[in-house]
């Protein structure tokens, strides 16, 4: 036995995305192409710079960047609530709304997990299966044991999402369930507005303690429609949190922007848990990043600034949509008989193709075209220069997998 005080650590078998980023960076082959990382470039390949964000760095300057106060830049935390709630919800203008400024939707979903374990410790926590494994690893790390609800049938091939309702019903009652409102990550396919309310009446009858996770807004059907869901519950008096992130609608990944939002009954509750949050962050990382938070803060309350913005993530979320079916028609092109559906109704930045872990291991030797290994598609990846050879690869496992039953 080792004497060594690091004698028994165990070695980190990697992320299962980012390492495949890792991965595709060491890789020589000058035609290869990066679907795995959840990033949204343009038709060059490129991560954007939005006009808005140039704007607001160009009117902000930058001179020296003081600490932050631990719960964020106040601008900032104010446009979160407008931008995720509504400018005129009864919850924010009643101040029954805490908000924070997070170190991205992680960040935002480990204070989550960090707060509820503090104040709801014990208590059965549910994520979707398939989901962002991140759920997984955020909540255990602060002591929860995590268990998974139906969203993917592998026979069929698509969301089981009545199945999910179902399984929400029968969790235990107050249990924490993770839900994504908007562009479901990996699998693209969201709950109807039926399946909704219907959740959110078992929520609040079953005293459930939902943590929405919106990292997507403004990816599915606009902004403000993206956030009808929230913003209803809100309305209906759940009790309930949102992660938010602006890593990919303001492609600002490296800056870290994200926010929590904590909707109570109260604004006296409201304080005494932004309280609590502050200290959650004071024992984790002490306060925020500045200048990315700034620049968010300018875009979104300046009118003008604003409405670029909301145009630039239209721009976004079309091209993604017009990807899918250009997708979808070059994989027929080659393959007419492969079920190619699922491409153009999912949404969002990503598509879940059901592929089995060979099968995307073979598409990355074989064509250099990089998928993580659940089968998971980055269609913001996609470009008019790289779309038809990643359709000829898809082609040819989708036809592997109708063979094979």
């Amino acid at each position: 036995m080792s004497t060594s005080l690091f004698g028994t650590v165990q070695p980190y078998a990697g992320d299962p995305i980012l390492s495949l980023n890792d991965a595709f960076g060491q890789d020589p082959r000058t035609n290869k192409i990066n679907l795995s990382i959840g990033v949204y470039t343009d038709d060059l390949g490129r991560l954007p710079v939005l006009d808005s964000v140039m704007a607001a760095q160009t009117k902000l300057g930058f001179g020296a960047r003081p600490y932050l106060p631990m719960d964020g830049h106040g601008a900032y935390r104010a446009a979160v609530q407008r931008l995720v709630f509504g400018d005129d919800h009864e919850a924010v203008q009643s101040g029954r709304i805490a908000t924070i400024q997070t170190i991205g939707g992680t960040g935002a979903v480990g204070i989550a997990a960090d707060f509820l374990a503090v104040h709801t410790p014990g208590r059965v926590v549910a994520v979707s299966d398939p989901t962002w494994e991140n759920h997984h690893g955020l909540f255990q790390r602060a002591g929860f044991a995590t268990q998974t609800f139906p969203w993917w049938d592998s026979v069929r091939g698509e969301a089981s999402t009545d199945k999910a309702v179902d399984a929400i019903a029968a969790l235990p009652q107050g249990s924490i369930v993770i839900l994504q409102p908007v562009c479901h990550n990996p699998t693209g396919t969201d709950f109807t507005r039926q399946q909704q309310d219907a959740v959110t009446q078992l929520c609040l009858d079953r005293r459930h303690v939902v943590v929405f996770d919106m990292a997507y807004q403004g990816f599915g059907d606009g902004v403000d429609l993206d956030a009808s869901w929230v913003r209803r519950c809100a309305s209906a008096g759940m009790t309930f949190f949102v992660a938010n992130s602006f890593s990919k609608n303001f492609s600002l990944y490296g800056e870290r922007c994200g926010g929590l939002s904590v909707v109570t009954p109260s604004a006296v509750e409201a304080s005494l848990v932004l309280g609590q949050l502050k200290l959650a962050i004071r024992r984790s990382y002490s306060n925020g990043p500045t200048t990315g938070p700034q620049i968010v803060a300018e875009v979104l309350n300046d009118p003008q600034l604003h409405q670029m913005w909301e145009d630039e993530v239209a721009s976004m979320r079309n091209r993604m949509i017009r990807m899918r079916a250009h997708l979808a028609n070059a994989i027929n092109a080659h393959e007419p008989s492969v079920p190619t559906a699922f491409l153009i109704e999912q949404r969002g930045m990503f598509s879940y193709t059901g592929l089995s872990a060979d099968a995307v291991i073979s598409m990355r030797n074989n064509d250099a075209v990089y998928l993580i290994e659940t089968g998971r598609v980055c269609v913001a990846g996609l470009t008019e220069g790289n779309v038809d050879a990643v359709a000829a690869s898809l082609a040819g496992a989708l036809k592997l997998k109708q063979q094979n039953g």
